[in-house]
């Protein structure tokens, strides 16, 4: 079992930076790919990013890869997310999750862990 619990999200301007943390327990992440989805109100959850156990690989979604910036940290066990030029339409709650069987993935199935969310939301 993988425990993951995500913090620092919250409200912030337009152009705005946040720094998403989500901090894991019961297994170490080192060993695993991890990633960010978000989910805005009356969409299907989307893919932001994603990182390979051993950090070497990273993936993004298009439109976000100039903006966001995944990393992970396993002597704490965490992964990150910073966020610039924040847009509103980044207003969403954001997941972390982690795949324990297999490469950097965009695909919501291919992850067997979930955090609880974080909101973010961009005000203009």
């Amino acid at each position: 079992q993988v425990q993951l619990v995500e913090s620092g999200g919250g409200l912030v301007q337009t152009g705005g930076s946040l720094r998403l943390s989500c901090a894991a327990s019961g297994r170490i992440l080192s060993y695993y790919t991890v990633a960010w989805f978000r989910q805005a109100p009356g969409k299907e959850r989307e893919f932001v990013a994603s990182m390979s156990w051993n950090l070497r690989t990273t993936s993004y979604k298009d439109s976000l890869k100039d903006r966001f910036t995944i990393t992970k940290d396993n002597g704490k066990n965490t992964v990150y997310l910073q966020m610039n030029g924040l847009k509103a339409e980044d207003t969403a709650v954001y997941y972390c999750a982690v795949r324990t069987n297999g490469k950097v993935s965009d695909g919501v199935s291919d992850y067997n862990y979930w955090g609880q969310g974080t909101q973010v939301t961009v005000s203009s």
